[in-house]
């Protein structure tokens, strides 16, 4: 709540800081005023809230760097050829693409996979990623009926299941975006005549769409603001009225984890209609209300295994690879929505500390859990150590039907918000990779940034702006609320701006062509305490969070033969370029980490090692960065009878023999993984 007042009262300046530069200003804002109307792209109508960053179309951005590495890897991986193995993609009989409707995998397996596809293929300009995203996405805008219905018709106890249009319709926004294909504006709007029409009591009452109706929240005001029509603002509130109620002060209308991640964003998502600020402190109170608990853990996420549960708090409880990247498409939504830059950084704890490491580093598999304590990845039944029966920790591409199609959206959502325009016809750096964006501001001038950086592995981030003429606008660069020293220069000249963390540098002056910003975020190591998790701690430096690295041994399995019972492959697939893997510590993991808890910086030495050739930094042999430090075992802590780590040990953790060097990786990079560790000095 704390956190909330601020957010309401620290609205727009900061700090005003000096600037050694001439004809440019500096100042320190919270986040963009909304005062002004971009003239270039599409924000929110009247009466709607303003937003404080506008997405650019997909396709502005092209990143490099390990973003560009991980796309590709995404492409010639599971992502780009699921189409090819999955058996709910299979086009014959696929009622995607039947013209009536009818048929087989009518249901979210499609959407959600082509949702990360096509816009992977967009991003990369992949022509032949183009032309198969297009062959579903014509399909979906032919099946459109008379009474505006568009898609496969499941029905559920007399009713429509609605979940799955509301995935396709973000395809189809992307295509647009892409495309600017009109047919997307005028399926959208028929669909959501009927949708408007359906009596309320046969209007999203299953599970799913029940729990996720926020998503189609969405999607209506995405018609809204390019079309204006009002009629929709009350099909908006027929939607938030019939969707779980997520606005409740100490609990949830479930605690699956995939829902929580996802759908914690209503209430932010309606206050831009309603202006009610207790919708907006509602999607920060459940934030914090699974946290609280079940999220007492590094790396950004919670202990939901599939389903939150009393008792189960422990780090070894993990996340569905489906709620990790639903958690960072929320984490982008809100920082547009409310500029709170906050947002941001979440996301990128999410993104460097945990999903990495849900994926196997060709792409070709993945696991249905990860967990921040997680030292066997293997095809046993560990229930009920975690909330799910069967091998739902080993790396498997049919590990799940859901998780299988649905991480496709998680680096190319992201790229796409590496920069953001703003109301005042100027851009944002708000999460930081190599990357070449092209965009309008000012009057029109379409203006190249070309940003280089190592980030997160490295502080320093450099950008050269090109431009046709000369042209006034200001350039926004999120300072991370990690960052306590910062500072930029501007051809080579250091500013001499006082920088805040946690806010945005607000930087305003007439770019010439040629122009470099350079941007230095100094990272040094702290340690944070999770008191609820027997005094357990995480180490991180910079975003960075690390952990006890693990000689990791790798067995191949036969893919068939270790999935669950839902998996289903085309026929005629070659089986073994799709194995499946089991990994195991081939070296201690049990250790109570050493560390002076008012100095920590003295108890780590960093290690910096050069840039991996393959531009893919996350694994353990490629990491460029390592910490150097001192651990004790504790011979208690052990496998327990679920097959999993057993729970943390009582603080402080009793240890034999004499500390020895460890080493820690980046959380990310490490497949098994300690990163809450036991502490041993009693300090």
């Amino acid at each position: 709540m704390e956190r909330f007042k601020i957010i309401l009262l620290v609205f727009v300046c900061i700090r005003l800081s000096s600037c050694a530069v001439p004809d440019t200003e500096i100042e320190c804002v919270s986040r963009p005023a909304t005062a002004s109307v971009n003239a270039h792209y599409t924000g929110n109508r009247p009466p709607l809230k303003p937003l404080h960053f506008i997405k650019l179309p997909v396709g502005s951005i092209k990143p490099g760097g390990w973003i560009e590495e991980y796309l590709h890897r995404q492409r010639d991986g599971l992502s780009g050829h699921l189409g090819e193995i999955s058996a709910w993609l299979q086009k014959d009989g696929n009622a995607w693409l039947s013209p009536d409707g009818k048929g087989n995998y009518g249901w979210e397996e499609v959407p959600y996979w082509l949702k990360g596809y096509a816009n992977t293929g967009y991003i990369l300009n992949d022509a032949g990623m183009i032309a198969e995203a297009k062959i579903w996405l014509e399909a979906v805008l032919n099946s459109r009926r008379e009474d505006g219905y568009f898609g496969p018709w499941i029905e559920k106890k007399g009713k429509p299941d609605l979940w799955g249009n509301m995935i396709m319709l973000w395809c189809l926004q992307s295509y647009y975006e892409f495309s600017g294909e009109q047919r997307v504006i005028s399926l959208m709007s028929n669909y959501f005549r009927w949708q408007l029409e359906l009596p309320d009591d046969l209007f999203l009452k299953d599970y799913w769409e029940n729990s996720r109706g926020g998503d189609n929240l969405y999607s209506v005001y995405w018609l809204y603001n390019i079309t204006g029509e009002e009629w929709l603002l009350e099909l908006a509130a027929k939607i938030h009225r019939n969707t779980a109620d997520w606005r409740q002060e100490s609990s949830l209308p479930n605690w699956h984890n995939v829902n929580i991640a996802q759908c914690f964003r209503e209430p932010a998502t309606w206050w831009m209609q309603s202006a009610d600020s207790t919708d907006l402190y509602a999607t920060y109170n459940d934030f914090w209300l699974i946290r609280r608990t079940f999220g007492q853990v590094p790396g950004g996420m919670f202990g939901g295994d599939e389903n939150s549960r009393l008792g189960y708090i422990d780090p070894r409880q993990g996340v569905e690879t489906c709620g990790i990247v639903e958690q960072m498409a929320s984490d982008e939504m809100l920082l547009r929505f409310t500029g709170d830059p906050f947002w941001a950084d979440h996301c990128e704890d999410v993104a460097f500390n945990t999903y990495p490491a849900a994926v196997m580093p060709d792409f070709k598999s993945l696991r249905y859990i990860t967990a921040p304590n997680s030292v066997v990845a293997d095809n046993e039944n560990h229930h009920p150590g975690i909330d799910n029966h069967g091998p739902f920790l080993m790396m498997n591409p049919f590990s799940s039907r859901c998780c299988q199609h649905n991480h496709t959206q998680g680096w190319p959502y992201y790229a796409e918000h590496l920069w953001l325009a703003t109301p005042d016809n100027g851009l944002a750096a708000v999460l930081f990779n190599s990357c070449t964006v092209k965009a309008k501001v000012a009057n029109g001038t379409e203006v190249t940034v070309s940003e280089t950086t190592g980030y997160p592995f490295d502080e320093r981030i450099q950008m050269r702006i090109n431009t046709p003429s000369d042209v006034e606008f200001p350039l926004y660069i999120r300072i991370p609320a990690w960052c306590k020293n910062g500072s930029i220069a501007i051809n080579g000249v250091k500013t001499g701006a006082l920088l805040k963390e946690g806010t945005y540098a607000r930087i305003s002056r007439t770019w010439k062509d040629g122009d470099e910003l350079t941007a230095d975020f100094p990272m040094t190591v702290n340690v944070r305490r999770w008191e609820v998790n027997r005094n357990s701690v995480s180490v991180n430096y910079g975003p960075l969070t690390f952990s006890l690295k693990i000689k990791e041994r790798y067995e191949k399995s036969e893919s068939k033969s270790t999935a669950i019972y839902d998996s289903h492959w085309q026929k005629g697939v070659d089986e073994t370029g799709w194995p499946s893997w089991k990994i195991y510590a081939d070296s201690p993991w049990n250790y109570a980490l050493q560390c002076d808890m008012q100095h920590p910086e003295k108890s780590f030495t960093v290690v910096k090692k050069s840039w991996p050739d393959d531009s893919f930094p996350f694994t353990p042999e490629s990491a460029p960065i390592e910490l150097q430090a001192k651990g004790s075992i504790i011979p208690s802590w052990t496998m327990d009878r679920f097959g999993l780590c057993a729970v943390l040990p009582a603080y402080p953790a009793r240890t034999t023999g004499a500390p020895e060097e460890i080493t820690l990786i980046p959380m990310g990079a490490a497949r098994l993984r300690i990163s809450a560790f036991p502490l041993f000095n009693g300090d």
